[in-house]
């Protein structure tokens, strides 16, 4: 377990510096006014930090983070501590930035929000929304928590926007047995959980001529889990998405031509139009699919969200997690960044014990509980004394999957203009798939996606 968290301290500060989704799912720009003053009489009647009972908390659905009755205990246990009840509102990735956008246009944001920082720092931080937390880190704090994931909740000005809490490597799967009876389990180290370049390819030419069906799928029918395709394509002959500064995106280099060219010729690789993240791993846990590109521990520990066991398909094969393939074998992964935003609703009161709520739940003996049920890895090594380094010691996969931890790579996420990018990513996938020249695409979506990041 410690050369695993050594492994995991090292690989995460070569992430670059940025302003965290990480969360993948869809953040929208967030384009409304910025709020007026209140009144001055209105000023005068906040209350003081001591008079605030309740605040508010919504909370995209990470982990059981997303599970009502989990959440009620977390919250339960900090009403006890504090006497300050939190109001829980449960948020879909499908409508969720809608949901909060139209709460802010009408003054009424929550006081509390749990996502990632390409929507916490990237978008309402950077559009004046949240609360700067910079003061709830001192010296001990900033030792402690791992600069890689508290660079990337911090806004360019140095304004701290979110208080990081949990971290992961999203990967992919493959169904191993399928893999055993076509005979190309010999191409994975399921050691190292890695794989080369030249060994996937050889894998899936055997999978294709075992099996004479499409084995994997470049799923581009929206933007829903596109990190599994960004870091596919990129990882291939090691491409780049972003600039190092995060100002620019540069799809359309040589590696990425030749990654695209690759997966487009071969046999049992399909672009498929049809198919976003959520309805890949379908196929593949039902077993139609022998990989899939749209994978990470949570889906590890219960695929499909289907409760049937951990690392099964819906006919109890095997599944084994897997780093992208890369010419040498060691990839960049993409990484999920989650913690908890304070919305600046003008209420000096209700910021005070949100900031409490964040303390108890990121920088206390709670902390444990707060990340276990987030399903995630823990950005700090230590909470007020409590060591954290043991939190999975009871959990054998998630001990194993931090074998990927140190693969991972630049949190590009928090790029301008980074929803308007999305679309253009899997819209040009659906046009290289019905046949448009890849260098065309590339050179037209990517001056799309800039076009996006300069608005």
């Amino acid at each position: 377990m410690k050369k695993l968290l050594a492994l995991l301290l090292v690989g995460v500060m070569t992430l670059s510096a940025v302003a965290c989704g990480s969360s993948d799912a869809p953040a929208e720009e967030t384009k409304t006014e910025t709020k007026e003053e209140a009144p001055a009489e209105t000023m005068e009647e906040t209350p003081t930090e001591t008079e605030a009972a309740s605040i508010t908390l919504w909370t995209y659905p990470i982990g059981k983070w997303g599970d009502e009755a989990t959440v009620k205990g977390l919250t339960d246990a900090f009403t006890a501590e504090t006497g300050i009840t939190v109001n829980v509102e449960f948020l879909a990735y499908a409508d969720g930035d809608d949901k909060v956008n139209t709460a802010i246009a009408a003054g009424q944001a929550p006081d509390l929000i749990m996502e990632g920082p390409e929507r916490l720092v990237a978008n309402w931080g950077a559009n004046g929304y949240m609360v700067d937390l910079s003061d709830m880190l001192d010296d001990t704090d900033r030792q402690e928590i791992l600069s890689a994931p508290l660079t990337a909740c911090t806004a360019p000005g140095g304004e701290v926007y979110e208080y990081p809490l949990v971290m992961t490597a999203h990967c992919m799967a493959v169904n191993l047995d399928a893999f055993k009876e076509a005979g190309a389990d010999q191409y994975l180290d399921l050691e190292t959980h890695t794989w080369t370049t030249e060994n996937f390819i050889k894998a899936v030419e055997a999978l294709y001529a075992h099996y004479n069906d499409t084995v994997a799928a470049v799923y581009c029918a929206g933007q829903g889990g596109d990190q599994g395709t960004r870091a596919l394509v990129n990882n291939l002959y090691g491409g780049s998405y972003t600039d190092a500064a995060h100002t620019a995106y540069t799809w359309n280099s040589p590696e990425n031509v030749k990654a695209l060219e690759q997966l487009k010729s071969m046999d049992g690789i399909a672009f498929d139009a049809s198919l976003a993240g959520g309805d890949e791993i379908a196929k593949f846990y039902q077993g139609i699919l022998k990989m899939a590109f749209c994978w990470n521990i949570a889906q590890q520990l219960d695929p499909n969200g289907a409760g049937t066991g951990a690392g099964l398909t819906v006919t109890g094969e095997e599944i084994a997690f897997m780093s992208f393939p890369s010419e040498t074998g060691t990839s960049q992964l993409q990484g999920g960044i989650w913690g908890f935003g304070i919305f600046d609703n003008g209420d000096a009161a209700r910021i005070e014990a949100s900031k409490q709520f964040i303390k108890y739940m990121a920088d206390s003996a709670a902390t444990v509980d707060a990340v276990k049920a987030a399903n995630y890895f823990a950005v700090r090594s230590a909470a007020e004394g409590t060591d954290l380094s043991a939190i999975w010691s009871d959990n054998e996969i998630m001990n194993e999957y931090q074998v990927l931890m140190p693969q991972l790579g630049d949190y590009y996420q928090v790029t301008a203009g980074w929803a308007g990018q999305r679309t253009a990513w899997w819209t040009m996938l659906q046009k290289i798939g019905s046949g448009m020249d890849v260098t065309e695409a590339l050179v037209q979506y990517e001056g799309e996606a800039n076009a996006a990041a300069a608005n």
